[in-house]
């Protein structure tokens, strides 16, 4: 007979091409158990600016993981970040600040406690609403799972600003912000305006009460 053709219907077909090598189980135990469980802020830079900057926690880089992608992102007084867009979803947990988003020519805004959520496949760019005070934001993507599966689209519409905004002066990322001074600062100012407005409104009603006690 002559050479067998090169599809065989007797033959099982492998749609997943194997994958060998000296990986091994217990050699990769052994190398997840050697790693930090606890990823301290302070030993990471922010990067890029002047209006947006980025620390990152957990990259596949580091072999901490390979479906999460953790970074901090701080936004200078009114700045924003560059206009993009990818294939992966990622969640924004807003620690401290307002701003909003612009999805698709559409925007949606947030505030500290509020999540904002880009879907896969979405024109996006993030925006600190506030020209006086930064903003932060938690951010949590699934990035390196997408890439694994090859959806690699990712595309800038703009680049990130290159230049301070007029009223963040010489502003710097926060490196050792307490979130918690900073919720409990802005909730004591609205828990005494809220009062101011109680108190105001008791005196109001005093001298008709007094009338009527009287």
């Amino acid at each position: 007979m002559g050479n067998a053709s090169h599809y065989d219907p007797t033959k099982k077909r492998m749609f997943v091409r194997g994958i060998s090598g000296e990986y091994n189980l217990k050699h990769e135990l052994q190398r997840l158990r050697s790693l930090p469980r606890v990823v301290k802020s302070a030993q990471l830079d922010f990067t890029a600016g002047p209006q947006a900057f980025s620390k990152h926690f957990m990259e596949p880089e580091d072999g901490l993981g390979q479906t999460l992608h953790i970074h901090l992102e701080e936004y200078a007084p009114g700045g924003k970040s560059q206009m993009h867009g990818h294939v992966n979803e990622a969640v924004f947990y807003i620690l401290d600040g307002r701003g909003f988003e612009i999805h698709d020519g559409i925007r949606y805004d947030w505030k500290a406690g509020d999540i904002a959520i880009v879907h896969n496949n979405c024109v996006h760019q993030h925006n600190n609403a506030d020209p006086h005070k930064p903003a932060r934001a938690l951010v949590i993507k699934t990035k390196p799972m997408y890439m694994f599966m090859n959806m690699l689209f990712q595309k800038r519409v703009t680049e990130r600003p290159t230049t301070p905004t007029e009223t963040q002066g010489d502003f710097e990322p926060r490196e050792d912000v307490d979130v918690n001074h900073w919720w409990a600062h802005d909730h004591h100012h609205d828990h005494d305006h809220d009062h101011a407005h109680a108190h105001n409104g008791e005196h109001q009603h005093d001298p008709a009460h007094a009338s009527h006690v009287h």
